[in-house]
């Protein structure tokens, strides 16, 4: 069985792709409701205190709190099962 790739390998090694992904993403970030959504987490941030000081912390919308980037983006997800 062949060991997972992550996606920045994938990317690394097939840059024709990592391209198209770039040319997507940055049609996407230029969208009205992605720009204001940007601006909200900045606000927040900045009334907080938080904004660019490095802690690499993020804001939670569920508990309006701070909380470790890795934690927030990993809540959602639905938990592995044995089979």
């Amino acid at each position: 069985m062949r060991a997972k790739k992550s996606t920045s390998q994938y990317y690394k090694d097939n840059p024709e792709a990592a391209e198209k992904r770039r040319v997507w993403q940055r049609k996407e970030n230029k969208k009205p409701k992605k720009r204001k959504y940007r601006a909200f987490l900045t606000k927040v941030r900045r009334k907080f205190g938080v904004d660019g000081n490095g802690d690499g912390k993020d804001y939670d919308h569920t508990t309006n709190t701070f909380m470790s980037a890795k934690r927030n983006r990993s809540k959602d997800k639905p938990k592995k099962r044995n089979k």
